[in-house]
This record gives C-alpha cells, sequence and structure tokens, in this order.
C-alpha cells in the first residue's frame, strides 16, 4: 500500500474511524519533514504587511499579544517564552502549497491554511479549544502536546486571547520531527515547546450553524428582490398610538413569507462564501500584460496554475473561483474541473473561444500565471 500522510492508515479509515470524532497521533507521518521554512525565514515573512502574524509572549505569568506585521528588532531582546504564528503561509511559499496536496483526502471548501509557529524553550499559546480540524505535523524540534476532552470552557480573565483557566490533561505526547497529531473541533489542546521548534497547523474550517445562516442572509440581501411596499389603506383608528397593531404584524408576516430560496441559491452561496478571499488577500496582475492570444498560445504550451492565493471551487453546473460564480455551459468543463483538482494542468489542444477568454480574464487579474513564465521572453 502507497504511504500517505496518515501513515500506515488508510484514507477511508481515518475517515470512517477519526475524522470529526477523536484524536489520532500519527508517528513519521512525513519522516524527516521539517526544512520546509526556517525561523529565519518565518520571522522575514511576518515582518510582511501583506501576512497576518501574531507574537505570543508569557513573562512571569502575564501574557502579552501583538499583531503584526512586525520588524526584525522585535525579536532581538523577547522576555520569557514567546511564540510566533503566521497564518496562510500557503499563500506565500510554493512549497506550503505542495505540502498542502498531502491533504487531498479533506475537500478544498473545507480548508482554512496553513499557519506555522515557531516557539522557543517553553513557548506556546496556553491550553485552548478551537472550532475547527486541526492536524498538527511537527517541523524541527520537539513540542510536547497535552489534550482534553473537557467541557469547562472557562477562560482567564485578564488574558489578550483565549487560555483555559481550568485545563486538565487526559493525554499527552512528546512529537518530534515528521510525527503529527489530529484534533477534531473543541479538544482542548495544550503545545509546549521543548528546546526551540516549529509546528505546521493544517486547518480546516468548520463553520457554526449561526454563522452559515448569518452569511446566507447576507447573500439573500443582495440576491433576492421582493416587489411591491408597506400599505394600510384599511388602517383603523387605535386608542393607542404607540401600539404595533396585530394588523401591522399579519401584513410584514406575509410579506416575510415571501422569503424563499432554491437548491440552487444553496449551490451558488455555497460557492462564492467557500472561495471567497479572506480580507487581507490581495492579487497582484502581471507586471508585463501578454496579448490574449500569446497568452493562450503559451497556455497550450506551458500549462497554467493557480495562484497561491486562488480558491476555485464547482459544482454539477457551476464553477468559483475567488468569489465569483460561471456556469459550466460552453465551458470545457474537465479541463477546468482538473484546473480546479490539482491547481494546475498542461493542455495541448486548443481552448474553446469561452474558455480562452475566461482563462485570460483570470490572467489579467493575477487569479493564475503560466507555469513556465519565468523561462519565456514576454512579448506582445
Amino acid at each position: 500500500m502507497k504511504k500517505t500522510i496518515l501513515g500506515g492508515l488508510s484514507v477511508e479509515h481515518f475517515l470512517r474511524e477519526f475524522w470529526q470524532k477523536k484524536p489520532l497521533l500519527i508517528r513519521q507521518a512525513s519522516p524527516g519533514f521539517g526544512k520546509l521554512l526556517s525561523k529565519e525565514k518565518l520571522i522575514s515573512l511576518s515582518c510582511n504587511e501583506e501576512a497576518q502574524s501574531r507574537l505570543v509572549c508569557l513573562h512571569r505569568r502575564k501574557w502579552t499579544l501583538s499583531h503584526g506585521p512586525f520588524k526584525q528588532r522585535d525579536f532581538v531582546k523577547l522576555k520569557g517564552n514567546w511564540a510566533l504564528l503566521v497564518q496562510d503561509v500557503n499563500h506565500f511559499l510554493p512549497s506550503a502549497q505542495l505540502l498542502l496536496k498531502a491533504f487531498n483526502f479533506i475537500p478544498h471548501a473545507r480548508l482554512d491554511d496553513l499557519m506555522v509557529s515557531f516557539a522557543s524553550d517553553g513557548g506556546g499559546v496556553g491550553p485552548h479549544f478551537d472550532s475547527y480540524d486541526v492536524f498538527l505535523l511537527q517541523g524541527t524540534g520537539k513540542r510536547l502536546w497535552q489534550i482534553s476532552r473537557q467541557k469547562d470552557q472557562s477562560l482567564l480573565p485578564d488574558a489578550p486571547l483565549r487560555v483555559l483557566k481550568n485545563f486538565k490533561a487526559e493525554q499527552e505526547w512528546l512529537l518530534e520531527p515528521g510525527d503529527m497529531l489530529y484534533l477534531p473541533p473543541n479538544y482542548a489542546h495544550h503545545g509546549v515547546a521543548v528546546g526551540e521548534c516549529m509546528t505546521y497547523s493544517i486547518g480546516f474550517r468548520a463553520p457554526s450553524h449561526q454563522m452559515l445562516v448569518n452569511e446566507f442572509l447576507f447573500y439573500l440581501q443582495d440576491h433576492f428582490t421582493i416587489s411591491g411596499m408597506y400599505t394600510d389603506s384599511d388602517l383603523m383608528l387605535d386608542q393607542h398610538p404607540a401600539r404595533i397593531s396585530e394588523a401591522m404584524i399579519d401584513k410584514v408576516s406575509t410579506v416575510l413569507k415571501k422569503i424563499q430560496f432554491r437548491e440552487n441559491d444553496i449551490k451558488h452561496f455555497l460557492g462564492k462564501y467557500l472561495s471567497e478571499p479572506k480580507a487581507q488577500v490581495f492579487f497582484t496582475p502581471p507586471k508585463v500584460l501578454l496579448a490574449e492570444s500569446k497568452f493562450l498560445k503559451l497556455a497550450q504550451q506551458q500549462g497554467i496554475h493557480l495562484d497561491l492565493k486562488s480558491q476555485m471551487l464547482f459544482t454539477d453546473k457551476l464553477l468559483f473561483m475567488n468569489g465569483e460564480d460561471y456556469s459550466f455551459k460552453l465551458l470545457m468543463r474537465p479541463l477546468l474541473k482538473k484546473l480546479a483538482d490539482e491547481r494546475e494542468v498542461s493542455f495541448h489542444g486548443k481552448f474553446n473561444e469561452q474558455t480562452g477568454k475566461l482563462l485570460y480574464e483570470w490572467y489579467q487579474n493575477g487569479y493564475l500565471h503560466l507555469s513556465l513564465l519565468s523561462r519565456t521572453k514576454a512579448r506582445d
């Protein structure tokens, strides 16, 4: 059997027995792993204004939290135990995107990001709960993980981050480079660096029902229209002008009952919502813009790949790219599905007119790139 990031466990077994159900420790999930990112490169990335980063310190039993972008000098004289966390590292490093491919057995629509953390000896972010699924892959160094299924979620009152007040460990493991721990949502956990260490957290979001409802209502606000306006030509005299009458309540109730949605509305909503870039994400158009004919010719010769920040999803009849929706009608469906699944595609035939125009539009927006553009002299 081909070895995967799950060790000797099959994907089917993992999904059936562990996914969203119980923790799993996998020794040497990725043997020799740890050289993807150095401490120095992570610090440098935390100084990038486009990266989301946090610095957590525990000194004399007091927690402090700082948000980036940082400066190199911020790391010179840190006191106590500290940890640097950088979100969305997969948006900046092709090698990080490659790591995520090992987790393709979970739908792309569930992926949140790859967060990388460096911690000094004894450093961490304290015991806490997460509301998402996470794979904790150990890079360089060692980290001691303690977990608990406890129900008590009370927090330290004065801490600037969500640190559990009464954490009681039920299990613990010391993870070494290449080891990985999977945790479902709402397992309390506490990771403490044993010496300096790097940890890679591959997170998969599990939105609450309330969040889904809120986001869907926002979607309906922009995509649902009801004509007409409130009328009360049958108004009757009321001795209490401040009263909201039963007649008004009934009229408004009748209007609100007109709010209806179909399965297709849900498909459009999910595709747009789950592919929508985060607020801090911006795309960079090409510095040298090729003409459409030149771009398509090179795309056929070299292939194309999604930008590291792009999210591309699809349903049976709909295609989604970074919060925008498109119909598969008249488009080359197999080609675009492969691009969404694998994030890159080679194609040596000809693009039909609609697909070519769409790919060129995405290229202009910075959503995708020519795979070998750096080896080609760009000419219009």
